[in-house]
């Protein structure tokens, strides 16, 4: 008998590799579970992939080791979640989303998860009041959108997204 894994297992492996990073002032794992939050309607294997979307660029995990523990399509979605390397983050993000483009069948997946990923950044960065950071995600938002757009996936965080992107809205 094949075992699924477990959104909590793969929560506990994230917040293991990521260690004492921190997402702003928060640990890490406040993103994670912002992201994770955003994945709820889409099942485990989507929540399982956003614990796990950063484990492989930002810690010593490799994608080798996400697949002995969570399996290979779960491995596949997160390599394709790791930047590509590049001198820098627009080198780095134009690899990514071309590779992003090419991507069908069942690692879209991934695409979904890098939705929510995209999205909780935005929200974080509204709500923090972080406009340069926003700014540079406004920038990237058509590529990006060109990139892991797919009609009928995951269109509620697409149209939350969107609307984020058109304007820096004003602090209270």
């Amino acid at each position: 008998m094949i075992t699924l894994p477990t959104p909590a297992d793969a929560r506990r492996y994230a917040i293991e590799m990521h260690g004492d990073q921190k997402y702003g002032t928060h640990p890490y794992v406040h993103h994670l579970d912002a992201v994770v939050a955003l994945l709820q309607p889409y099942g485990d294997m989507a929540r399982v992939v956003g614990y796990l979307h950063d484990v492989v660029e930002d810690t010593d995990a490799t994608v080798a080791d996400v697949q002995s523990r969570f399996g290979d399509l779960v491995a596949r979605c997160v390599a394709l979640l790791t930047d590509a390397p590049g001198a820098n983050r627009k080198e780095r993000k134009a690899k990514t989303y071309a590779a992003m483009a090419l991507v069908t069948g069942d690692e879209e997946l991934a695409l979904v998860v890098k939705a929510a990923d995209r999205l909780a950044n935005v929200r974080a960065c509204v709500a923090d009041g972080h406009r340069a950071l926003w700014d540079t995600y406004r920038g990237e938002h058509p590529t990006f959108r060109a990139a892991a757009f797919r009609a009928g996936q995951c269109d509620p965080l697409w149209l939350e997204l969107d609307a984020l992107l058109t304007a820096f809205p004003a602090r209270p």
